[in-house]
This record gives structure tokens, C-alpha cells and sequence, in this order.
């Protein structure tokens, strides 16, 4: 998606400033947001793109020289005043350190003992590779407690190569991309946490709670640059 074109979807045209974009983006995604428009699958796609414009025309203002401004306050009647955006329901994505994503084991009541994970296995796999694809969940989850993250990434795409079939690898894949991405956050490296979050979205582009996670991200970005 060009700059150009990430100007239209926002309804903007090329060089617009940077409140400009961040009231347009604002305004749009509550108009689109999947909690407003719940099975729209146009609503859906459209809330994608804005998302991913809203990204690229990000980087497009600091690259032009256009750094974020800081917020002034402007009276309620203003035409460019934007309300602040909804919050989002506080909903978590499945997360390797806890449990395979939708599938988060539980302790038995009554039982010091955690609950074995359970593992939607695509029906194609072999007895081997799903002790393959077993074994390595659990490496997953010592690196994650770890904060192990590059050694995390080279073990699951690892693990994505020899088992593409298997979308539940594919989820655990997105959310490390998001969990190294919210741990370069921390350590204030934003170039880079926006390259690994982007990267997780595209890996598991509809996996609802992991957007709304990575647009919590995002905000937090925003506020750094502030």
C-alpha cells in the first residue's frame, strides 16, 4: 500500500498533517470497528485497511519531516476535534507462555498440577511430527519465560516451514511476533516493534483478539512519540 494511496483511504489528500491523519484514522475506525459492526465482513476488511494506512502514514510523516506535534488544546467546537477513542474490550490473545492460542490449559480444581495443554492437530500430521510440534510448544513457553524472543522466532518459523499445513502453529507464530514486538516497545527500539508487529498481523490476519492487542500497541507507540 502506497503513501498515496494509504491518503485515500483515510480520506485525506497527500500531505496532510499529522493530527489531520490521526483524526481521520480516529473517526473511521469507530465507524468500522468489528465491535460496532459484529459479522460484517466489509466493515471487517475496511478496518483492516485503515489500520495499515494508518501505520504507513506514520512513518511517511516522520520520513517528511512532519514529527507528531504535541497535542494542543482546542475547544469543543472545533471541527478538528476528535473525541478519544473507544476503548476496546479488554480481551487478551492466546499467548505461548500460557497455552496454545483459544486453547488455554487450566488447573484442576483441587490438583497442584497443571492440566496437560490441549492441541487442535491438523488431521494431516504424522504420530512424529506431532511430537514434534508438541515438544517444541514447550521450548516455546521456556523462552517466552525466558523473554528469549529472537530464539522463540527461530524456533517457531522453524517449526512453520516444516509444518505449514497447521494453522494453530501459524497462531502461536503471529503472537510471537507480537510478544517481541511489545518487548521492543519497552526498550523504546519503535522502528523495529512496528516492523514485528505489522508482521504479526499478516501472519494471522484474522485472529480478532490479536488485533485488538496490536492496536493497543500501537496507541502505546503513539503516546511514546508524543
Amino acid at each position: 500500500m502506497n503513501v498515496t494511496h494509504c491518503y485515500r483511504v483515510l480520506g485525506l489528500k497527500r500531505g496532510a498533517s499529522f493530527n489531520e491523519v490521526k483524526a481521520a484514522y480516529r473517526r473511521l475506525a469507530r465507524q468500522y470497528h468489528p465491535d460496532i459492526n459484529p459479522g460484517d465482513r466489509y466493515a471487517h476488511e475496511k478496518f483492516i485497511q485503515l489500520h495499515q494506512a494508518y501505520q504507513v502514514l506514520l512513518d511517511a510523516v516522520n520520513v517528511e519531516g512532519c514529527a507528531p506535534e504535541s497535542p494542543t488544546p482546542k475547544p469543543a467546537s472545533t471541527p478538528a476535534a476528535t473525541p478519544p477513542t473507544p476503548k476496546p474490550p479488554q480481551q487478551k490473545p492466546p499467548t505461548p507462555p500460557q497455552a496454545p492460542p483459544q486453547n488455554p490449559p487450566r488447573k484442576p480444581k483441587g490438583s497442584g498440577q497443571p492440566k496437560a495443554p490441549s492441541f487442535r492437530d491438523h488431521p494431516s500430521l504424522s504420530e512424529f511430527e506431532k511430537q514434534l510440534k508438541h515438544r517444541s510448544y514447550g521450548q516455546l513457553q521456556k523462552l517466552f519465560a525466558q523473554q528469549k524472543y529472537p530464539r522463540a522466532i527461530a524456533l517457531i518459523e522453524g517449526l512453520a516451514a516444516r509444518l505449514p499445513q497447521d494453522t494453530e502453529i501459524r497462531q502461536w507464530q503471529a503472537v510471537t511476533y507480537q510478544r517481541f514486538g511489545r518487548s521492543l516497545i519497552d526498550n523504546r527500539n519503535l522502528s523495529k516493534a512496528r516492523v514485528y508487529l505489522k508482521k504479526s498481523l499478516r501472519t494471522d490476519p484474522h485472529n480478532r483478539a490479536l488485533w485488538l492487542e496490536v492496536e493497543r500497541d500501537f496507541r502505546r507507540m503513539e503516546n511514546l512519540l508524543r
